[in-house]
């Protein structure tokens, strides 16, 4: 599976996009119009090995509703990405049995570096 999960008003995931030019064989999924289900939550974890791993404790939720002064478990973790589509960290490119998570430079350059090398 190539599958980008993103935000389609977000200006960052965008240009990630666009830099990574990704292959015509990538689906996009646009996590606000499309919500991510309970099965896909599921798989991004097992890729990624933790739900936390999965969540922005950037979001404006995230402070807004004092969970960073909470200590979250890992069903806390999926319950949240489930209930709100801000709370999954963006974008996620997911190449077959490999996770890039986030938009650090770190992430999109191993994203960029392995989706090439894999063509």
């Amino acid at each position: 599976m190539k599958k980008v999960y993103h935000l389609k008003t977000c200006n960052t995931c965008d240009r990630i996009i666009k830099t990574l030019d990704l292959p015509y064989d990538f689906i996009f999924q646009d996590i606000k119009s499309d919500d991510i289900t309970v099965k896909q939550i599921e798989q991004l974890k097992e890729l990624a090995g933790s739900y936390e791993a999965l969540f922005s404790k950037r979001a404006k939720l995230y402070k807004e509703m004092g969970l960073k002064d909470q200590n979250l478990s890992e069903a806390d973790f999926k319950h949240y990405i489930l209930d709100h589509y801000t709370f999954l960290k963006r974008p996620v490119i997911v190449v077959n049995d490999h996770i890039f998570i986030g938009n650090s430079a770190k992430a999109v350059e191993a994203a960029k570096a392995f989706i090439h090398l894999n063509e």
